[in-house]
């Protein structure tokens, strides 16, 4: 039978969710799982969950094994078909802190920073050598397995595996699956399955460009009416907003689409809603910032909590709607299935750059993850989009030639630090967090 290597077994929830799916998926039952971690209590953690899954829902078909540390990686990977990636460089401590500390001094302040921003970026620059490495790995002993890309920032990793090594790569997001129920649910708008979509863009700022109920009714009109009546009614009425979702409402009245990622995200992703000239706008949208840390806490003591529940023998599953066993099991019996996924562009989307990693949707089958062509974006979709790419890119750049001036460069072209810091500052925070990083990061010349 085949084999699953997950790469950050240490991050037992989301572990239990692709494995637990896997053991619970016919074509996968009886696949050797590879568990691979860093951290030695965390990896014998996940080790015993997913042992106490294989027992009780998959009769002990699975082979489990685990492999602690760099050099025990080749083992974990060697013989792969599938290596599911769910690192996280550095963890909430240092790095994550750092990531919004240091940025903090200059007064730039984040929400969610681990997609784009500065913060985005130096979580990208020391996970980027770290994939190179397992890259190397994997074409010495599994070159022909696919890696479901499930760390963010995703446009940045996704598209340094696809452009700078040979390994078979796709990116996989949640924000997808959910974007259009969600909102249509939100608004409290009734509709009939199936629902068909069309969206595209990039990573967080994938666009649903069409909806429409299963009797051809477009339903964006009426989305339309209601969020802006929404936005009136929570965010220009000087009530205290309470809503969670304006930033994408106000992305709707202003260019027209709603965006697959959740507001606390987009609101970091441009120059219009953290101001400090305009801190009014922080109430008015209901922005939560420093909102990651916050949650990195919250999961933290939540894990204390939970972990008897889930390092338990006793312990079952319900399968997920995640991606990566679909996928998995599409490629292995050749059952045609559709992802939104992260590819390069290559003309799929006209009107952004080639060597982009875009979202769109997929067909995966026996030939793996083929992307569709969507045609264009909508001019100002297209351009939103622009502004994410441009530091996307450039983070790459530094990343491959090691060399500062790109992180800087990178940093200048963000949307959010651009128009809150001068040059001179920018340059010197990310001095600072260079500095701060040490060997978290290689050096830069």
């Amino acid at each position: 039978m085949g084999k699953i290597t997950f790469m950050g077994a240490g991050s037992t929830v989301f572990a239990k969710n692709v494995l637990g799916d896997s053991l619970q998926t016919d074509s996968l039952r009886e696949f050797e799982i590879a568990l691979y971690d860093i951290d030695p209590q965390r990896l014998e953690e996940s080790f015993k969950m997913i042992c106490a899954l294989n027992k009780n829902t998959n009769n002990n078909k699975a082979k489990i094994t685990r492999f602690l540390g760099v050099g025990n990686r080749k083992d974990a990977l060697r013989g792969a078909d599938f290596v599911v990636n769910a690192i996280q460089v550095g963890l909430y401590e240092p790095c994550t802190v750092t990531d919004f500390e240091v940025p903090k001094k200059y007064g730039l302040r984040q929400t969610i920073a681990d997609t784009l921003g500065v913060g985005g970026v130096f979580r990208a620059l020391r996970t980027i050598p770290v994939l190179e490495d397992f890259a190397r790995d994997m074409e010495e002993v599994c070159p022909d397995a696919w890696f479901l890309n499930y760390t963010n920032p995703m446009g940045m990793l996704a598209g340094f595996m696809q452009r700078y090594t040979g390994i078979k790569t796709v990116g996989l997001c949640h924000s997808v699956q959910g974007c259009t129920r969600g909102i249509l649910n939100s608004l409290g708008i009734k509709y009939t399955e199936p629902i068909k979509e069309k969206i595209a863009g990039i990573n967080h700022m994938g666009w649903l460009l069409e909806v429409y109920d299963s009797d051809g009714t477009d339903l964006y009109p009426e989305i339309r009416k209601r969020a802006c009546e929404v936005l009136e009614k929570e965010a220009f009425k000087g009530n205290k907003p309470k809503h969670w979702d304006l930033v994408r409402y106000e992305y709707i009245r202003r260019f027209g689409y709603y965006c697959t990622e959740s507001s606390e995200h987009n609101a970091e992703y441009n120059n219009l809603f953290i101001k400090s000239k305009y801190p009014e706008l922080i109430d008015r949208y209901n922005i939560p910032l420093d909102e990651y840390p916050r949650r990195c806490v919250d999961q933290i003591a939540g894990w204390a909590k939970m972990r008897d529940e889930f390092i338990n023998d006793s312990l079952t599953h319900h399968k997920t709607h995640e991606y990566a066993s679909y996928i998995m099991n599409s490629i292995y019996t050749d059952t045609p299935y559709k992802i939104g996924g992260n590819v390069i562009n290559k003309g799929l989307i006209d009107n952004l750059p080639k060597e982009a990693c875009v979202e769109v949707f997929c067909l995966v089958d026996k030939n793996g993850v083929t992307p569709t062509i969507q045609g264009p974006l909508p001019v100002q979709l297209a351009a939103l989009n622009m502004t994410n790419i441009n530091v996307q890119l450039l983070t790459i750049e530094a990343a491959v030639t090691k060399k500062k001036e790109h992180i800087y460069q990178a940093v200048m072209l963000d949307p959010h630090a651009s128009s809150e810091l001068s040059i001179d500052d920018i340059i010197a925070m990310c001095d600072d967090l260079i500095a701060e990083h040490g060997d978290w990061l290689p050096k830069y010349i």
